[in-house]
């Protein structure tokens, strides 16, 4: 039974990091599925804003985190993590960790195509 469970969420202040980390049991890194980080904010649609290939490490970021985020997939301990930097307020959401494991074709950053999700953790990042 594949399950993905999200930790590192919290409360920081505009310019500082928090390290989200996603826990998958159930399929093997090393088998190159998708995987991403979603965000949501109520009343707002899910935006995506990294996307890898676990094994392959093939990497695609949203505008809005791009050179302040960083995905990385740790196929030793099938844990994926996203390094978020330079915060901002609207950084603030529910942060969810989702794999793609149709082996259909890849859209990175949009959620239609993954098919397994966590329970979600909320960063709050404060002016």
């Amino acid at each position: 039974q594949v399950q993905l469970v999200e930790s590192g969420g919290g409360s920081v202040q505009a310019g500082g990091s928090l390290r989200l980390s996603c826990a998958a049991s159930g399929y093997s890194f090393r088998r190159d599925f998708p995987m991403a980080w979603f965000r949501q904010v109520p009343g707002k649609q899910r935006e995506g804003v990294a996307a890898v290939r676990t094994f392959g490490h093939s990497t695609y970021y949203s505008n809005s985190v791009k050179g302040r985020f960083t995905i990385a997939p740790d196929n030793n301990k099938n844990t994926l993590h996203l390094e978020m930097n330079s915060l901002k307020p609207e950084d603030t959401a529910m942060y969810y960790c989702a794999a793609d494991l149709t082996g259909g074709v890849w859209h990175p950053l949009q959620e239609s195509g993954y098919n397994y999700w966590g329970q979600g953790t909320q960063v709050t990042v404060s002016s």
